[in-house]
């Protein structure tokens, strides 16, 4: 029958027929095809053996089409697959194949898995539409500049409130700091620098974007504008004066490492914590200082030059002092000062004007007159004003004159007479009737 003498053939295998060939009719020596095919003279020998007592299809290789003795059972591919479907159905491969291998000490290359999904149909292929952009080149050293940002998200898949979470990724290595929070703030932001200031130290620069939390968004002054300057927000300027660079993204995709960090804990991160349950930010914290340092050992790269330039904060420099939101405010004559709604009884004497009222990260007031903490107490009832006697405004009530009052004596009119009286509500005392 036509077709059953056809060989297919890969065209790797094509080339090495048409060399075995060439040695076959003594046009090259055996030497010569085993450079060409990058072969061991003797399995030269042992192809053309098989081309001459098979033909053609000798040079195709035995193991072709035949299963794998390293092959994954069936039972076991279907019992992944179950698994899969049971307790990570939103999970990629890479990822499934980590919690496989982790809680079920089921072994699973993640590529097999992929293919093996996608034949299953519990997997798609899935194509990113790529923009253009222009690559940057990665920092050298550890520590010349962090991006940072806020992403909002639900982190705890409706379990608890949604929250935000803070975080930082070195350029030059990709090593990621963070911390969840209710809200995206000045104190949030504040904090969660303190806290990688103290795990890693000061670096260069901050790379963020124009949130108004990072940017101020106020006019300049004249006084601004005189000195070349523009308003800067509470953040600026505590990083100003720890003598930290601030650079301003102009786009999403400028600092595309960290947007790409938050796309890739809003798949894993969100995952492990619903496989351990976790619904409130204290807890998350808490996971956090288990999961990131797992996470950094994984996926962060050492940086071109092996240098840190994190610095260690300058002796005589307290942070609390810094990265607070800092309000200068008027001292009344009372010697009281009002902030937030709140009012606060200065204890000290001063001859003082305006002091400045510093908002620390947990949420405590201190008072300060030229760099000296002033004692003070909040006033949480006020003293209540005297009651004074209501002012009549308009007619008041009728004062009848006394009985010798000259007037009484006076002989009326009848029409003023009447008069007196609708006025008295009767007869007046002492006054004669005209009748």
């Amino acid at each position: 029958m036509a077709g059953e003498d056809m060989i297919v053939a890969r065209p790797e295998e094509l080339r090495k027929l048409y060399v075995i060939r060439k040695v076959l009719g003594k046009e090259i020596l055996q030497e010569e095809a085993s450079e060409i095919l990058s072969l061991s003279s003797r399995q030269v020998r042992r192809i053309i053996k098989r081309v001459r007592l098979e033909g053609d299809k000798g040079v195709i290789h035995k193991s072709r089409g035949r299963p794998s003795n390293r092959r994954i059972s069936d039972e076991i591919r279907e019992e992944v697959i179950q698994l899969y479907r049971s307790e990570y159905g939103d999970f990629g491969p890479t990822l499934a194949a980590e919690k496989l291998e982790e809680r079920h000490r089921v072994k699973v290359n993640e590529e097999t898995l992929r293919l093996w999904l996608i034949e299953s149909g519990d997997w798609k292929k899935r194509r990113k539409r790529r923009g253009h952009r222009r690559w940057r080149e990665r920092k050298r050293h550890f520590g010349e500049m962090v991006q940072m940002d806020g992403s909002h998200h639900d982190w705890f898949e409706g379990r608890g409130a949604e929250c935000v979470l803070m975080g930082y990724i070195d350029d030059a290595t990709g090593k990621v700091f963070g911390r969840f929070y209710d809200y995206e703030g000045t104190i949030p932001a504040m904090d969660s620098f303190q806290g990688y200031v103290k795990k890693y130290g000061l670096p260069l620069a901050v790379y963020l974007d124009r949130h108004t939390t990072y940017k101020s968004p106020a006019q300049a002054s004249i006084q601004d504008e005189l000195e070349d300057q523009r308003p800067l927000s509470e953040f600026e300027r505590a990083l100003k004066e720890l003598g930290v660079e601030v650079i301003h993204a102009t786009s999403a995709p400028a600092k595309g490492r960290v947007e790409r960090l938050f796309g890739t804990l809003q798949d894993r991160l969100v995952k492990e914590m619903r496989l351990r349950g976790i619904r409130t930010v204290p807890e998350g914290n808490t996971f956090l200082k288990q999961y990131l340092p797992e996470y950094n050992r994984r996926f962060s790269v050492p940086p071109q030059e092996g240098s840190n330039l994190h610095r260690l904060l300058p002796g005589g420099i307290h942070l609390d002092s810094i990265l607070c939101i800092k309000t200068e405010r008027a001292l009344r004559n009372d010697f009281t000062v009002a902030h937030n709604r709140k009012l606060y009884q200065i204890e000290d004497r001063t001859h003082a004007s305006r002091v400045m009222v510093h908002e620390q990260i947990d949420g405590s007031v201190k008072i300060f007159y030229q760099g000296q903490t002033l004692r003070f107490h909040e006033i949480t009832t006020r003293p209540l004003r005297p009651v004074k006697a209501p002012v009549r405004v308009g007619r008041t009530e009728p004062h009848p004159p006394p009985l010798d009052h000259p007037w009484r004596n006076f002989k009326f009119g009848s029409r003023r007479y009447e008069r007196c009286k609708s006025l008295f509500h009767g007869p007046v005392a002492g006054m004669r009737d005209p009748q």
